[in-house]
């Protein structure tokens, strides 16, 4: 039971229809549930209540009292239970001492060690979340071997560790990057048979994160999934972060697409965790947003976290413009604008193409040589998706000679370095318009394609039993670029 008022109806109801032999264990039993809650208010008024009816309060009642003070972070009161033990005739024992450890472990660190230090003295049987709490204010204060002594001492004294210690001492290791101890303390754990839960899953994954055990994380991260446990923004950013740094491109484009599968509501409610939280977004968390608002129709949202990324000093970067470049596609007709003023102020030439699109100024002409500076001037790892949603983007206003000429241009450039570079090709080539995927005319993209191949006179051909595709041999594409090239030349 986890709701103290349903528990003090459960109390109600027992003592008028029974005869407690023992009212105080029942009323123990209720504070637990008052603790769980942390009810201080209604502890205390529970603890008047044993008084009134003649109760006599025992050692688990104070101790009750004590931690659930601790976990209130209400020391002084803590301090005050305490000292009302012997009016009551009762004495500390283990478990109040433990329960005193722990409230000092959550204010006075010092009194905290001292009880610890009299409790190995006189061999109190100390409780295991006394020993978390001294792992984890050791691993507060940044003393990382002391949250290994304390693991240490708990096995030497034959204590066993549960889950929450080995959580405990999973984060302090991963908070003192040192992962190759974390997965040693993981393995013990599994050897005793403990089952792992969302917050050991979690830690580990943080631990391996922050120290670029890659390997490890994206075990840890594949060993989530299949048990379908959720990862969180915090966590999604942890992975992400690690594969930039490691150059692990697949993996993060893997879990970059895991990401866009969240709800939007579900994403911005553990943006507003991390902002609450005093984290800063990065730019793979906004570019993840970006793309819910987007599938999600939200154009406005998505220039308002366009905004936030700005106000927080991060650069847009071309994968977070190809995202808005890929918003782009999705969005109604009418609210382009306010995009467009977006990739502008993220990347002034990737905005200007879009600009000629979008308002469909100029000439064709003028747009193959302003897209073609476009493409010479991005990496490669993200040409093609800048090229993809550029055609989409021309097919959806319905400018099938920009889009062709899009695909075509970067096409050529590419075979043309390839060419360049030494590298063999193919001995049959190929492109791909698709089949009727937009049919604005009769043969859709392809018609257009086809006459632009037919000016160029490139040796293309469309094949007669592939819709959509125009095939060449090397040999024939080889000779046609060298003829390209030497005009080029002499033109110049």
């Amino acid at each position: 039971m986890n709701n103290p008022e349903n528990a003090l109806l459960a109390l109600n109801y027992f003592q008028q229809r029974l005869k407690l032999k023992r009212e105080v264990i029942s009323y123990n039993v209720t504070l637990k549930v008052c603790r769980k809650g942390k009810d201080m208010e209604r502890a205390e008024k529970l603890f008047d209540e044993i008084l009134q009816r003649g109760v006599n309060p025992d050692n688990v009642t104070f101790s009750t009292m004590i931690s659930c003070s601790g976990m209130c972070s209400l020391l002084d009161k803590a301090v005050e239970w305490f000292e009302k033990m012997p009016g009551f005739g009762c004495n500390p024992d283990d478990v109040t001492y433990s329960a005193m450890i722990d409230a000092y472990g959550r204010a006075e660190v010092e009194m905290a060690f001292s009880l610890y230090d009299r409790a190995r003295t006189e061999k109190w049987r100390i409780d295991p979340v006394t020993f978390s709490t001294l792992i984890q204010i050791h691993g507060q204060s940044g003393n990382f071997d002391g949250c290994l002594n304390v693991y240490e001492e708990l096995k030497a004294i034959g204590a066993k560790p549960n889950l929450v210690i080995y959580n405990t001492l999973l984060d302090a290791m991963g908070r003192a990057r040192r992962p190759w101890q974390a997965k040693k303390i993981y393995r013990e754990m599994i050897s005793k048979e403990l089952s792992p839960n969302w917050v050991t899953y979690a830690t580990l994954l943080r631990a391996y994160g922050r120290a670029r055990y890659c390997d490890d994380a994206l075990n840890v991260y594949k060993e989530m999934k299949e048990k379908g446990l959720e990862l969180n923004v915090i966590l999604y950013n942890t992975l992400l972060a690690m594969c930039a740094d490691v150059g692990y491109t697949d993996e993060a484009v893997e879990i970059f697409e895991e990401m866009k599968t969240w709800k939007v509501i579900e994403a911005e409610a553990t943006l507003n965790e991390m902002l609450e939280a005093g984290l800063e977004p990065n730019i793979f968390i906004l570019t993840s947003l970006i793309q819910c608002y987007g599938k999600a129709k939200r154009t406005d949202d998505v220039v308002k976290i366009f905004n936030q990324l700005l106000e927080l000093g991060i650069t847009p970067d071309e994968c977070f413009c190809g995202c808005l470049l890929n918003v782009m596609t999705q969005t109604p007709k009418e609210e382009l604008c306010k995009l467009v003023n977006c990739i502008e102020r993220a990347d002034e030439k990737l905005g200007y193409v879009v600009r000629l699109l979008v308002e469909k100024q100029e000439s064709s002409e003028n747009f193959k040589n302003e897209a073609s500076q476009l493409f010479n001037s991005i990496g490669s790892d993200v040409k093609k998706a800048y090229c993809n949603c550029l055609i989409d983007l021309c097919v959806n206003l319905n400018l099938l000679e920009r889009a062709s000429l899009t695909a075509l241009h970067v096409w050529i450039n590419d075979l043309s370095r390839v060419l360049e570079s030494g590298e063999e090709l193919l001995p049959l080539l190929g492109i791909n318009t698709g089949h009727g995927k937009h049919k604005y005319s009769e043969k859709g993209l392809a018609s257009v394609f086809e006459s632009h191949l037919k000016e160029l006179n490139a040796p293309f051909h469309e094949a007669s039993d592939k819709a959509g595709w125009f095939l060449t041999t090397k040999v024939a594409v080889k000779s046609w670029l060298e003829s390209r090239s030497s005009s080029e030349l002499v033109t110049a």
